[in-house]
């Protein structure tokens, strides 16, 4: 086994305790799943109906102050449809209903109208936009969508999109050769392999989630690179899947190792074919694409 397979593998949770030891979620720099220190918005006495829903969850804003609050809770209720499109929103009024002053709704209807969410016109004021005009890649838009009535169409939306990156990120990726990643690849594969023997979900996953950065990385296009960023991040927030596999599986550790061993051949139709036979194994997106035809 490699250094680094066997790195991660003694930073591993056993799998008889489910939980880990003292320290060892550190020794590899993975990225832990956002949303386990989120907590509930205030309820703000005195508003009506619609504004009395703010009590909804409020992800991210502690540690925003009133200004990060406030967009929270507006923007979530935009997004989740308590404050409909064309609805006016009256500085003022809102101002009274969550006792704030009028610098921190200017400042916070500034944020929104930067996200698409609301426009600000000359003897119109402010108002909601349709969904069409909202920037719908933005990391807090993403996010109010996972924990609103949208959820579902926003994990849908998400996997499609995935489904178009990752395999034109492996094409790309065949092209370059990058012998140091390739093996790191191939480290992934492994440890993937070693974590389904021993029945370690927790190393099996970073190992999968590091395996297709690795990939984004070494097709050399940072605006691709960028782009699965946000999805990554969007699907964390969502609760959807990160990996490519629903669970581990022999069938989910052989199409990596099918993706590595195209890589090395220099193969950018057989990569982009596994990547693709790979992310029909999972549920969510077969509903939503077919299986590739094999050749």
């Amino acid at each position: 086994m490699s250094t680094l397979a066997h790195t991660m593998m003694t930073a591993a949770r056993h799998a008889d305790t489910g939980l880990a030891g003292a320290g060892e979620l550190d020794r590899y720099p993975y990225t832990e799943t956002p949303g386990s220190d989120r907590v509930t918005a205030p309820h703000w006495d005195g508003a009506d109906v619609e504004l009395s829903r703010a009590g909804r969850r409020a992800a991210g804003s502690r540690g925003r102050g009133l200004h990060g609050q406030l967009v929270q809770q507006l923007g979530q209720m935009i997004v989740s449809g308590d404050l409909g499109a064309d609805r006016p929103l009256v500085p003022e009024e809102i101002g009274q209903r969550f006792e704030v002053s009028r610098t921190v709704v200017r400042e916070s209807l500034r944020v929104l109208e930067a996200k698409g969410l609301v426009s600000a016109r000359p003897n119109v004021g402010t108002r909601v936009r349709p969904v069409s005009d909202w920037n719908l890649l933005d990391p807090d838009i993403i996010e109010w969508r996972a924990f609103g009535p949208q959820r579902e169409d926003q994990r849908r939306e998400l996997n499609e999109l995935r489904w178009t990156i990752e395999p034109l990120a492996a094409r790309l990726a065949a092209g370059h050769g990058r012998q140091d990643i390739q093996q790191r690849l191939s480290d992934m594969v492994e440890i993937m392999g070693h974590a389904l023997g021993q029945g370690d979900a927790i190393t099996f996953s970073r190992a999968d989630n590091e395996f297709h950065a690795l990939l984004i990385q070494v097709a050399g296009n940072r605006m691709l690179e960028h782009l699965s960023g946000i999805v990554t991040a969007a699907l964390q927030v969502s609760g959807s899947p990160v990996t490519a596999c629903d669970r581990p599986s022999e069938t989910c550790v052989a199409h990596h190792a099918r993706i590595v061993e195209a890589l090395a051949a220099g193969d950018p139709v057989a990569a982009e074919n596994s990547m693709r036979q790979l992310l029909t194994v999972h549920p969510e997106v077969e509903r939503v694409v077919p299986a590739p035809r094999e050749h």
